[in-house]
């Protein structure tokens, strides 16, 4: 199998995504290939990687020109244990222009108490946008944590409720 990698420009920096035309494995604000493999499955990691243009950087694009529900009809995988990727699918779950807290995470994740593993789920999230960890926030409604910074996620949760649906 030849994976296929593209990079979107976004208003928030070049992202680049690596996976097939029926599966996105990896998404991030980086264009450093090194650095997206090794986000990868270690099965996946000494597949071949070619430029090519795929159905998730289509929807990427339709994202960011205002259809912020394009992300949603992407099938993705990604490396974790049976709880993270419950904690991932219920991320994919939250409406576009909605938060849920990190508490109410790990409720929807089949494991109320386990707030902060819920948390570290959302650090481990080699998906970024498309398995939306921007949209989990404190219980207290603060932004929390992002990988790539707190002012990208408070720019994504702004452009997902200003955004015509």
């Amino acid at each position: 199998m030849t994976l296929l990698t593209t990079t979107v420009e976004t208003p928030f920096g070049d992202m680049s995504l690596i996976g097939t035309q029926e599966c996105l494995h990896v998404a991030s604000f980086t264009a450093d290939l090194d650095e997206l493999r090794d986000r990868l499955a270690p099965p996946l990691r000494t597949h071949p990687i070619r430029r090519g243009e795929t159905a998730a950087a289509s929807a990427l694009r339709a994202y960011f020109a205002g259809d912020i529900g394009a992300l949603d009809e992407v099938a993705v995988s990604q490396p974790g244990g049976p709880f993270h990727t419950r904690v991932w699918a219920a991320m994919r779950e939250v409406p576009p222009g909605t938060t849920v807290s990190y508490t109410e995470l790990a409720a929807r994740a089949g494991a109320p108490r386990a707030m902060r593993a819920a948390g570290s789920a959302c650090a481990r999230n080699a998906i970024c946008l498309f398995v939306p960890c921007h949209r989990i926030v404190r219980s207290d409604g603060g932004l929390g944590g992002y990988y790539y910074g707190l002012a990208t996620k408070r720019r994504l949760l702004e452009h997902e409720s200003v955004t015509e649906r």
